[in-house]
């Protein structure tokens, strides 16, 4: 992506949140937003946009509908609204390819790839101790993540120190607009991306960071996060939910509805500003520009000791 193109879509994306989130749609209308269709024809996506249901096509044709012409067209196709992940509030989860304890054990005994050349010092800063109210919500140290089970040892948030501070700068900009960031993971010991690689279908490694090369969460440049609003504490709605395989987890996903797209590029937004990048397949995920500075970390949170952020 090009700097002037860069700069072009920040601007787009600023003049869009400035306005403020959209209204939620009846909550009727979110049992008919979705996708439709089996897999081998063409698929009907059914979403919101300004206050009106459409139904778009492909990326060419899309038309207004009511809610009982969705109705209609369901009951004349026999379609079915297609389970492309959990709904929100629920997690995502694969069936792991070997046992967890199996996996484990070997990532365990395994060593990071070589990386020759030189390399800034790790410094690792604990995130909650740059402002609490940074939130946490670490999925790997419980049962609820895509493996379904416990992962980390402690429920802990860490990076490096630069984007430890790029990350305090977006936060701060948030809160003025009434919201804040909700942390579901920072660093991420090298072992622990070996198991999501070698326990995920090889269909699916689009998802998982390849453990030959290794993560840039391994290298403590690499967050994933949400929003959530001050006012209530609850985490926002966005098209899909963190960490699940699939097409909602495009940054660039056109389905859901307005509300939830506009808080997707809120965020994006707000992080992009301080020198992060969104992944382009999940809207959660954002590097840090300083990524390539730092070596593959191995070690695991509770060798890390109590970091704080002086």
């Amino acid at each position: 992506m090009t700097s002037r193109f860069s700069a072009v879509l920040a601007t787009l994306l600023g003049a869009a949140v400035l306005q403020g989130p959209p209204p939620a749609p009846p909550p009727t209308w979110q049992r008919l937003i979705g996708e439709y269709g089996p897999d081998s024809t063409t698929r009907v996506m059914i979403l919101e946009r300004g206050g009106r249901l459409l139904a778009r096509f492909d990326s060419l044709h899309e038309a207004a509908v009511t809610p009982a012409g969705v109705r209609r067209l369901l009951a004349d196709s026999m379609w079915s609204r297609r389970a492309l992940g959990p709904e929100a509030g629920a997690v995502f989860r694969i069936v792991p390819v070997r046992p967890v304890e199996e996996l484990r054990k070997a990532a365990l005994a395994a060593n990071p790839p070589p990386e020759p050349g030189e390399f800034r010092a790790s410094d690792l800063v604990e995130l909650v101790k740059l402002d609490p109210t940074i939130k946490l919500d670490i999925r790997y140290a419980t049962s609820r993540n895509f493996m379904g089970t416990p992962l980390y040892s402690q429920a802990r948030a860490f990076l490096q120190r630069p984007a430890a501070e790029a990350l305090l700068r977006a936060h701060h900009k948030l809160k003025a607009k009434g919201y804040g960031l909700l942390i579901h993971d920072g660093y991420r010991p090298w072992y622990v991306t070996k198991m999501f690689w070698d326990a995920t279908p090889p269909a699916q490694h689009g998802f998982v960071a390849n453990p030959a090369t290794g993560s840039r969460h391994n290298r403590g440049c690499a967050v994933d996060l949400s929003l959530y609003d001050l006012r209530t504490g609850r985490p926002v709605e966005m098209p899909g939910t963190y960490d699940e395989f699939s097409l909602r987890s495009y940054p660039s996903y056109p389905g859901g509805t307005s509300r939830q797209r506009w808080h997707r590029e809120l965020l994006r937004s707000a992080m992009e500003a301080e020198g992060f990048t969104v992944n382009s397949s999940e809207w959660w995920h954002f590097d840090y520009r300083d990524w390539k500075l730092y070596r593959i970390g191995n070690i695991p949170f509770e060798k890390l000791g109590a970091r704080t952020g002086g």
